[in-house]
């Protein structure tokens, strides 16, 4: 067992899109912070958490960041937010 412990903090949001638009905008905030990993953001339903969404894209890109964009987005993985 690793020391590493998880912060699990909970936002509600009206439906799974909200949820995830939501958890987009506080993982990115949170880049400032060295501990956090947006990568492995997820959302659940509030009574199945057993059951969750990825929020971002998972692939760890050269240098060990992960990719800025949503889950299966389309194209390349990029650390630049596209317009």
């Amino acid at each position: 067992m690793t020391q590493r412990y998880v912060i699990h903090l909970p936002v509600v949001a009206t439906d799974l899109p909200a949820a995830q638009r939501l958890a987009r905008v506080v993982g990115r905030w949170l880049l400032v912070l060295p501990q956090t990993d947006q990568g492995e953001t997820t959302v659940s339903v509030e009574d199945d958490q057993n059951v969750r969404h990825r929020v971002f894209c998972d692939l760890l890109m050269p240098g060990g960041r992960r990719c800025l964009l949503r889950a299966d987005h389309d194209g390349p993985c990029t650390r630049r937010l596209r317009r």
